[in-house]
Parts: structure tokens; sequence; C-alpha cells
């Protein structure tokens, strides 16, 4: 039996593995499943066993799985291929006779009305019809999303977004992971679902005041329609399905949808969700460096 992690190569992958080897699973209890041998090396030279599958060709899935794996299906990132993608692994972790799937969503799960939620209320809905001892992990929106545009924040002085006055309850990504591992490797999740988002809902505008505090560069929040937001976002070369997405995700955050502060996320880590101000902070530090 190993703890199988899918999308191992990912931002998220890595820091799942990175997790459970610190809370003490062995390399050789560990496999990594990639679809490039050499993005893998580095696991595979630390001991992890690396299983080489692609999302997109399920002859390839057949060998990534064994019967008493507990498996962390990360989900893809290929907004609008996912349905087929993550059935293709499915369908192999329950032909493999796993002993635990669990699956990164997104938060709300069946109550999420926007577009970037379908391809995960439909991967539940296959899951379930599987019959696998499963756990959702509905994760909430991580804060690199935005720290990642810090760059393009700083040269124009303004966070833009059609959020009104929404607030969205981000967390690290480093969260979501440790969350993941507790999950595939602990007791008591089977065929549970966890509510994950950070512990404090911030505005637009607060987010724009603490980079012009932690920066000492002026930067404002610009409200905008959702009209402005999708010409804007095809300005700077966003594909078009996508900048449809990110609209129809603004407008959510608008309505509330991904403000919501259970608390889950903290007591499945066992510790506070790391707050918005030293993941900005942190960000900052590695564009000065």
């Amino acid at each position: 039996m190993s703890i199988v992690v899918t999308g191992a190569t990912g931002q998220l992958g890595r820091l799942v593995i990175a997790d459970l080897l610190e809370r003490g699973v062995a390399p050789a209890g560990i496999a990594a499943v990639a679809r490039d041998e050499g993005k893998a090396a580095d696991l595979a030279a630390a001991g992890v066993e690396v299983r080489i599958a692609d999302y997109d060709r399920p002859e390839t899935l057949k060998g990534a799985f064994a019967a008493g794996d507990r498996v962390l299906m990360i989900s893809a990132n290929e907004v609008g291929r996912r349905v087929p993608q993550h059935t293709a692994v499915v369908d192999a972790a329950a032909e493999a006779g796993v002993a635990l799937l669990v699956y990164t969503g997104v938060l709300g799960g069946p109550a999420a009305d926007f577009l970037l939620a379908d391809e995960h209320k439909a991967t539940e809905e296959h899951i379930l019809a599987s019959g696998l001892p499963y756990v959702f992990l509905r994760n909430g929106w991580y804060t690199e999303v935005y720290t990642a545009n810090l760059p393009a924040v700083l040269e124009h002085g303004v966070v833009i977004g059609n959020v009104g006055d929404g607030r969205v309850a981000t967390a690290a990504r480093a969260d979501y992971a440790a969350a993941a591992a507790a999950a595939v490797s602990g007791e008591g999740h089977e065929n549970r679902v966890y509510e994950l988002s950070g512990d404090v809902a911030w505005s637009f505008p607060e987010y724009a005041a603490l980079i012009t505090e932690l920066s000492g560069r002026e930067v404002a929040y610009s409200d905008v329609s959702a009209e402005e937001r999708q010409e804007i976002l095809v300005g700077v070369g966003v594909p078009a399905d996508f900048v449809a997405v990110l609209v129809d995700l603004d407008q959510a955050i608008g309505r509330g949808l991904l403000a919501g502060t259970s608390g889950e996320l903290a007591r499945l880590i066992g510790r506070p969700t790391t707050p918005l101000r030293e993941t900005v902070a942190e960000e900052l530090r590695r564009l000065r460096a």
C-alpha cells in the first residue's frame, strides 16, 4: 500500500509530498504520479516511487494505482478538459481497488453556481457513483492566485476586479497542501466533505491597502463592470474561454460565495491558516531578491 499523489510535480503536489515526509511518512511509502519523468527526478532521488501516467491517456493510468493505495487526486488545471481527465483517473482507481480517493474540488460543492465549479461538481458525482471510499476537499481560493500578479499590480498601481464589495477567504497553497496530506495519510476522514477556506475574508480595497503598506508604492483598487473586466483581460492576452471564467468568478465573489470562514481548514491542519499579510510580504521579498 502506498500513498499516491497525482499531479505530483505541480505546485500543490510537491508541497503535499514535502508535508507527508515531514509527517514521518517514509519516502518508499509515497508514490508520485507524473507525466514527465525528468520533472520527477528529484522525487525519485529522494526515495519516492515515481509512476508515469497522463490524465489525457487513460491507458497509462492502469499502472498508476494498486489495490489498497490511498490516492490524492489533485484536480487538473486545464479548464474545459477536466471531466474526461478526472473520469479516467477515477475509473483507473476503481479498477485497481484503491482504499481511499481524496479529491481537491472547489468550495461550495453542489451549491457553487459559478462556471469554474461545474467540472468539479461533475467529478464529485462520478466519484460517488464509483463506490470508492472518498474524501472531498473543497478548496477555497489560494492567496497566491492574487500575489502571482503583484509585478503587474506594482507596475500599474492598481488591483482590478469586478467583485463589488465582495470578500474572499483565501489561504496559502501550503495550507491546502497540509490539509490534503492530513486527509490522505490520517484516519477518520473516509466519506467526509471538508469546506476549506482561510480564517479571514478580506476585501479588495483592503488588499490594495496592504500592498501599499508593505511595498511603499501607492496601489488602489478599481472596481469595474464585468464587460470592462472582460475587455481588459482580453487586451492582455488571456484566452477568451478563461476570461469568461475569471469574470464569472469575480461575480461569484461579489455574491459572497468565496467568503465563508468555516474554520475547517484550520482544524484539519491543526493551526491557523496563513494570513494574507504573510503571503504578500513573502512574495514582495521574493520580487526584491
